[in-house]
């Protein structure tokens, strides 16, 4: 058992932010594969990084830190810590095993979901639910994954089952990153299939994760179900290096890319004609093509204006400029700093800005980015609809200290303060966002980092499954009780 005891002291914790705005949503995030280990038992099929990660023998997603069966503990602890919600996933194939939507799901998965959402309303924590988080049944990758519009057929029936089954949740995202999905599996090849620098696979399953979006929430209002469906985008914003005019043109290549392609496709239904010319641009540099059936369109038109909530995740901006060079990238997955390498034919590579401070794992500690993410949206897309900032965090080696009540990383207080000093900001200047969710509840395991890099609130021995508070979780439970 975790004791928090603050001492009377726990205000003295705050810096910037001083106050929560009433009613905000006050919450931590994880995802199913991350957290719930156990991926072969009670009947659960295979995903796309169950034979990959075997093979490639680095790290092992069991045990993770035993959600599946340490969930009421860890619920418990995020309700003592003042949060108000918990963003989860489910694991698409602990209901369906091999993905394919039949009349007979797995009991065992069915049955652990609802215990799971129980569990967080028992702890006044409202579960904000994801379908899909980087998570694909075996079979449908190995047939394509969202290359193959099949597999948006059968996402669209795995997610009617969902919403007549959990009639408990009633805030439902259905895709989680869309772009980290595409630059991980077909630009950067650090997902399964690791394709590197294949722009028409890129581009195209972000365009057909749209669709299975824009089918699922058009599903969603035509049967009338309750609560409230959107997705999830992580959004970088994109600086030039220079006032140059190639690198202000990279930078809106780039930009298209990772962010406009994806933001026009969900809240105007349709891509703008500088969005179009933008990604024609990258397209034939790359010797690549998108195929959009006319009926496409139609779907992403009508879903368009039947979204309840935008989900932001923020990390980071970039600061790019022009380059013709050949294609190349170097993912830092070790912590060590300064090793990451991004250049994209076409488009810009990544350039170091000396003035923004960097993680281990090269990521820019940039909070005015989120700002400025924020006031985009509000700006480009006025009939925007409600935003919870979905994910923000910061990543880090950590190591229990047994001598100590508390592992000190007085350096992710301040990573977070920052950001939501700046949502704040932006908030108090009428941009409509109402929430925010850490990432990540406890340490979890990374999809290409293993158990090197530690998010938590929760410190997580991965050998013995203790639990041990670290100080961001004190500061946490003393701005939840601003609210009051």
């Amino acid at each position: 058992m975790i004791l928090i005891n603050d001492g009377g002291s726990m205000s003295t914790l705050l810096k910037r932010v001083k106050k929560l705005p009433k009613n905000f949503v006050w919450g931590a995030a994880t995802a199913a594969y991350q957290v719930e280990g156990n991926t072969n038992l009670d009947g659960k099929g295979k995903i796309m990084w169950d034979d990959y990660l075997k093979s490639q023998g680095n790290f092992s997603p069991n045990p993770a830190c035993d959600f599946y069966h340490r969930y009421p503990e860890d619920l418990k602890l995020a309700h003592n810590l003042g949060l108000n919600a918990v963003r989860i996933s489910i694991a698409w194939t602990r209901i369906f095993p091999n993905g394919y939507v039949t009349n007979k799901p797995n009991e065992a998965g069915v049955k652990y979901y609802h215990r799971l959402f129980h569990e967080c309303l028992k702890n006044n924590l409202v579960p904000y639910v994801t379908l899909h988080h980087f998570d694909s049944p075996k079979t449908l990758f190995d047939q394509g994954d969202w290359l193959n519009r099949e597999m948006i057929n059968e996402f669209v029936k795995y997610a009617d089952f969902c919403f007549q089954e959990f009639a408990e949740v009633d805030n439902w995202f259905t895709i989680n990153e869309l772009i980290s999905l595409a630059m991980c599996q077909y630009i950067q090849g650090t997902f399964p299939p690791n394709k590197l620098f294949d722009v028409s696979d890129a581009i195209q399953a972000q365009h057909n994760e749209l669709v299975a979006h824009a089918k699922v929430v058009n599903l969603f209002k035509a049967k009338g179900y309750k609560g409230r469906i959107g997705l999830i985008h992580v959004i970088q914003p994109v600086y030039p290096a220079t006032n140059s005019e190639a690198d202000r043109h990279a930078a809106d290549l780039r930009d298209a890319f990772m962010n406009r392609f994806l933001l026009d496709g969900t809240l105007l239904g349709f891509y703008s004609d500088r969005t179009q010319h933008l990604i024609k641009e990258i397209l034939v540099a790359n010797n690549a093509e998108l195929k959009i059936l006319p009926e496409d369109l139609e779907i992403l038109k009508q879903a368009s204006k039947q979204n309840d909530m935008l989900g932001i995740n923020y990390y980071q901006n970039q600061t790019v400029a022009s380059y013709e060079g050949p294609s190349e990238t170097y993912h830092n997955g070790n912590g060590k700093k300064g090793s990451s390498i991004f250049a994209f034919h076409g488009v810009g590579k990544d350039v170091r800005n000396p003035a923004i401070p960097t993680t281990d794992w090269d990521w820019n500690i940039y909070p005015e980015g989120l700002y400025d993410v924020l006031k985009r949206i509000e700006h480009d897309y006025p009939d925007y609809p409600v935003i919870y900032i979905t994910e923000n965090g910061m990543g880090a080696k950590e190591a229990w200290d047994s001598s100590k009540q508390y592992l000190d990383d007085d350096y992710r207080i301040d990573f977070i303060d920052q950001h939501l000093a700046a949502i704040l900001k932006a908030r108090n200047e009428g941009v409509n966002v109402q929430g925010y969710f850490l990432w990540s509840l406890q340490d979890q395991f990374s999809w290409s980092n293993g158990y090197n890099k530690r998010y938590g609130l929760i410190y997580v021995d991965f050998a013995s499954q203790d639990r041990h508070l670290k100080r961001s979780a004190l500061w946490f439970k003393a701005l939840s009780k601003t609210m009051q």
